[in-house]
């Protein structure tokens, strides 16, 4: 999953150079902007991130943590050896989308009433 390939230093995008489109291109589906909020809010394990309250598959899930990572969103790093275990660590790239997600949380609540906004983990 590569939307902008770098061409001898010229860049070349898949879509189009609009910047609303490749970033859709990365996180514009109905699961991915959600990984990243469980991210920011300190998830870090695959069975904290399955436990979120929208009932992400699992095989989905996989999927883009693997493409968040292509995309350099996200790092995996092993916690545990035998068995391997992965936990997921937003890259400076990845943090920079916090104050998306803090935008779209006003416009939700404010369009949303009775809706809250998920604390960060350890935050009860």
């Amino acid at each position: 999953m590569t939307q902008v390939q770098d061409m001898d230093n010229k860049l070349m995008f898949e879509r189009s150079q609009c910047p609303i489109t490749n970033g859709l291109d990365i996180f514009g589906d109905k699961w991915t902007l959600l990984i990243i909020r469980d991210l920011v809010l300190g998830k870090r394990r695959y069975q904290e991130l399955i436990s979120s309250p929208e009932n992400i598959a699992s095989n989905i899930l996989a999927h883009r943590l693997k493409r968040l990572e292509v995309a350099g969103l996200v790092t995996r790093r092993a916690y545990q050896q035998k068995p391997e275990r992965y936990e997921y660590v937003l890259t400076e790239k990845g943090k920079d989308l916090k104050p998306v997600l803090e935008a779209i949380s006003r416009w939700g609540t404010k369009h949303y009433p009775g809706t809250s906004v998920f604390r960060a983990v350890g935050q009860g």
